[in-house]
């Protein structure tokens, strides 16, 4: 059953929000994530939109199920047909959106008490920025670092390969992508707001175009970000607004994940840096993984731990895939 956003009873009334959430596989989770939008979003004239990739699990029927009240109301399911990826279908629900600014939620989250007021608040009071984000939490509660990015660059991905970065996760030289220094607890402009809970005026969404299909996941919404900069936008982050993210839901096979994220990667290099900065790039991350490849395998022979005996094999897996990952996504056109 698919509902579409636009009926009768609301069509007159234009939301303020518009809120998108793509899940895959993550049934109960999603239910979760869109139970706690309903339950934490008094006062703001919103809409949920949802797709569902295609989920083996059956997670449409248990969504559809979950919210049988809401459909057509403040919540509409989609069923994509089949697995477009995180970006195509935020692209696809974002097309029905009628809000006057679309917030990308992962499926993996929930949303704290008074989140989406405080980020709506903020939008309204630093209207130049164009693009918003908050503060994320992992499921033990401890802060999540990964809801902003700096850029990546050259220099970042040397200290990836030679792990600098975890050597010095503080440091604003050595962890440089990550903010490192940075503790959240105050407003700043940010190059990268992650897409588990991105903020944009639907206007800027439809100007960009929206995510580029290539980037199948990962990546993406740091394409997005770089693109609107070009447009004026100052991507900008607020410690107010909060929510938890558990990460990584949809995709639990670690090599897997990091195939698709090297992927990313790449692509964002090849889209935004001159081909010296990329040549440097393949060398740098093919680096990255041929180490990891040889050191953790080596580090689980030597103590024996099953921690790191996996870690290694995956390590191998990825390595072995290099060529899924080296060039990019390839150009769906």
């Amino acid at each position: 059953m698919t509902q579409t956003p636009a009926s009768p009873a609301n069509a007159l009334q234009r939301p303020d929000l518009s809120i998108i959430v793509v899940s895959y596989n993550t049934a109960e989770m999603t239910i979760a994530a869109l139970q706690s939008v309903l339950d934490t979003s008094e006062g703001v004239n919103l809409e949920l939109l949802v797709c569902d990739n295609e989920s083996p699990d059956g997670s449409a029927d248990m969504i559809e199920a979950a919210f049988v009240n809401e459909l057509g109301k403040r919540v509409h399911l989609v069923r994509s047909g089949g697995n477009l990826g995180f970006g195509r279908a935020n692209n696809l629900m974002a097309d029905m959106a009628r809000g006057r600014r679309i917030l990308l939620l992962n499926p993996d989250t929930i949303v704290l008490a008074n989140a989406l007021q405080s980020l709506l608040a903020f939008a309204e009071r630093t209207p130049w920025a164009q693009i918003w984000g908050g503060r994320t939490y992992d499921g033990k509660r401890q802060l999540d670092p990964s809801s902003i990015w700096a850029r990546m660059s050259v220099w970042s991905v040397f200290c990836y390969a030679f792990g600098l970065q975890k050597i010095f996760p503080r440091s604003a030289v050595f962890n440089s992508e990550a903010y490192g220094g940075f503790d959240r607890q105050s407003e700043r402009e940010v190059d990268i707001v992650s897409g588990c809970y991105l903020l944009i005026d639907t206007d800027l969404w439809h100007l960009l175009g929206g995510f580029d299909p290539r980037f199948y996941m990962y990546a993406e919404e740091a394409d997005l970000c770089l693109r609107a900069r070009v447009f004026g936008a100052r991507p900008r982050f607020t410690p107010a607004s909060e929510i938890i993210h558990f990460g990584g839901a949809s995709d639990q096979i670690y090599s897997g994940k990091m195939v698709k994220l090297f992927a990313g990667k790449m692509t964002l290099a090849q889209k935004h840096w001159p081909a010296w900065q990329l040549r440097l790039a393949r060398v740098f991350m093919g680096l990255a993984v041929w180490l990891r490849a040889r050191a953790v395998p080596f580090l689980g022979m030597l103590t024996g731990r099953e921690r790191w005996k996996k870690a290694g094999a995956e390590w191998r897996i990825i390595w072995q895939r290099r060529k899924d990952w080296m060039d990019g996504y390839p150009d769906p056109s």
